[in-house]
């Protein structure tokens, strides 16, 4: 629905519908009526994360195309609100299908990797992008990706704060957290070890807990970067 407000045609909508399905038009049908059956049916019967491979998709045909101009964000909002609307955790931003985590974990991500690349911290900031495609991933999250990729933009700031290539954990008492900060640092570090190095049997990390690791690697990162430029460091 949402394909066709923006001003695609049936012919277009199936176009791109087999393209993200892999599946082959059928030839039988050539009427509008009859290519827009085509499309519901084919909708209907793909898995749900296809559907989301399938907004992106669109968003991106929509975008790229000059004759739709400027209805992409129109797409993107009125996804967003269907989401909202039915509690579910996915949001689109910027053109892509990405988990939508608590409002904490929303404000500490959303201008991290940003601060990070404007404080010269590009590794930092690309453990971060690649901490929300591993917790976004489709049809099951990489949450063990996540965390390490969570505390590894974490580690990176902490380096470049101390100017050393110690490990995280030597580090930790050097940062001048306020305490028992510090020890709370420590102990996520070590959870870190654990659940996204260290994979126990039987023990996979829940999305909540990824979500609280990458939300604690962003936060604090963005502090100590902010503390640096304070210090002139």
């Amino acid at each position: 629905m949402l394909g066709y407000a923006a001003g695609l045609g049936p012919g277009s909508m199936r176009d791109i519908i087999c393209e993200v399905l892999l599946r082959r038009p059928d030839l039988n049908n050539w009427s509008p009526g009859n290519i827009e059956g085509e499309v519901q049916y084919l909708i209907e019967g793909a898995p749900w994360y296809k559907i989301y491979d399938l907004s992106e998709r669109l968003f991106s045909k929509i975008r790229g195309d000059y004759s739709y101009s400027g209805k992409e964000q129109e797409f993107a909002s009125r996804l967003n609100a269907v989401f909202r609307e039915h509690g579910i955790g996915w949001k689109m931003e910027d053109g892509r299908i990405v988990a939508r985590g608590s409002e904490v974990f929303e404000m500490a991500t959303k201008d991290a990797a940003s601060t990070m690349l404007e404080s010269g911290a590009p590794t930092a900031a690309n453990e971060i992008h690649e901490a929300l495609r591993d917790i976004s991933r489709r049809p099951k999250p990489d949450i063990s990706g996540a965390i390490q990729h969570g505390m590894a933009a974490l580690e990176c700031v902490a380096r470049q704060y101390d100017a050393t290539t110690d490990t995280l954990g030597p580090i930790i008492s050097r940062l001048n957290l306020p305490k028992p900060m510090d020890e709370a640092i420590r102990k996520l570090w070590g959870f870190t070890s654990e659940q996204g190095r260290h994979l126990l049997e039987g023990r996979n990390p829940q999305f909540e807990e990824g979500e609280l690791v990458v939300t604690v690697a962003a936060a604090v990162s963005v502090y100590l970067l902010r503390e640096k430029a304070r210090k002139g460091r």
